[in-house]
């Protein structure tokens, strides 16, 4: 419900909140794909939508700030169409009927879309702020990553500009994702000294 939009931050629950109420499912992501695009060129930035459905919304830097690497934040648009037995939803058609229970953002009988809404609400904050000092910026909006990595698999070499990419299709707290777009877990430990970050 609405009440998501207040929580904080709020710039980033809005979008999420947009993102619960545009049908999704893997493979049938049109309409969300029109979204992204009316976003990114609604804010006036570069925007593209590649042969497959990709996203692409480049922000340039501050200025000042373009000599700087730039960044990639990536998440996909679909969502896991799950819903319980007893409830009735067409997951092509419905919204997301998300609220706000106690600690925790949930969904009435349905699955939530917050893999990965949640990712692409964090880009789109990013790109819609105008009080963020930023290296140039890009977002990249995969499709079809629950069912097959269509979009991932479909992305043309040398589309995207960045130097650095963050996949912001994570699940675990505190936890460093390296890449995880692919089948294969591998656990990694080293020794490292805590440096302070520059000012």
């Amino acid at each position: 419900m609405s009440e998501i939009k207040n929580l904080n931050p709020q710039r980033v629950w809005k979008h999420f909140y947009s993102l619960t109420q545009i049908p999704r499912p893997s493979k049938k992501e049109a309409k969300v794909i029109e979204y992204m695009k009316n976003f990114g060129e609604n804010l006036g930035l570069e925007t593209i939508v590649d042969h497959v459905g990709n996203v692409i919304i480049r922000k340039p830097a501050t200025p000042g700030m373009e000599d700087r690497m730039g960044i990639i934040f990536q998440g996909h648009v679909d969502m896991v169409p799950q819903k319980n037995s007893d409830k009735v939803h067409d997951f092509e058609k419905d919204p997301i009927n998300a609220y706000v229970d106690g600690d925790w953002v949930t969904a009435d009988g349905t699955t939530l879309g917050a893999d990965n809404g949640m990712g692409c609400a964090a880009a789109m904050a990013v790109l819609e702020a105008d009080d963020l000092v930023h290296c140039p910026v890009e977002a990249l909006f995969t499709m079809d990553e629950e069912t097959g990595m269509t979009g991932a698999e479909n992305l043309k070499p040398g589309i995207i500009k960045g130097d650095i990419l963050m996949n912001l299709d994570s699940e675990d707290e505190g936890e460093l994702y390296v890449g995880c777009a692919g089948g294969v877990d591998v656990n990694v430990s080293m020794k490292y000294d805590m440096v302070d970050a520059p000012a």
